[in-house]
């Protein structure tokens, strides 16, 4: 992972000190390399996944403060995911957005009952996406100012 917490304005830090770490899961490799430029332009650290169970290790291993989450993934889909994060019992549990072209209000629902904390659904603007993210950090780190 790449540590870019050199000259990261204040109000990118999460509460550690440290660049917000986010996990981008998708897989189209486009899309999530993408994703990942931009996020790491706006001064975050990212690590990126291309199917749910690789997302979950990730996860466990690294303990990443948002995970930006598509549900339609090979192997195991990101509700599982997203089950298996809420149900750990110990270590940190990061924000979880999904980012998915599953639009319907029972995919909302479902994602709202996985513990999901928030369903966009794609595209999502990068100026939206950084909105939420900042808000985010004002949660994690309230005291830090821009």
């Amino acid at each position: 992972m790449e540590s870019r917490t050199r000259d990261v304005p204040n109000h990118l830090l999460n509460h550690h000190g440290s660049a917000l770490r986010i996990l981008v899961v998708e897989d189209d490799e486009d899309t999530a390399a993408s994703l990942a430029m931009l996020l790491r332009l706006y001064g975050y650290q990212v690590q990126v996944a291309a199917d749910g169970e690789v997302a979950w290790r990730v996860v466990q291993a690294s303990q990443p403060d948002v995970v930006l989450l598509d549900l339609g993934l090979p192997k195991v889909d990101g509700w599982w995911v997203a089950e298996q994060i809420r149900k750990q019992s110990c270590g940190k549990r990061p924000f979880l957005i999904a980012m998915t072209g599953y639009g319907r209000q029972t995919d909302h629902e479902r994602s709202y009952e996985l513990g999901i904390d928030l369903h966009l659904v794609k595209p999502v603007e990068p100026d939206t996406l950084q909105q939420i993210l900042r808000r985010f950090q004002t949660v994690v780190a309230p005291g830090v100012e821009e």
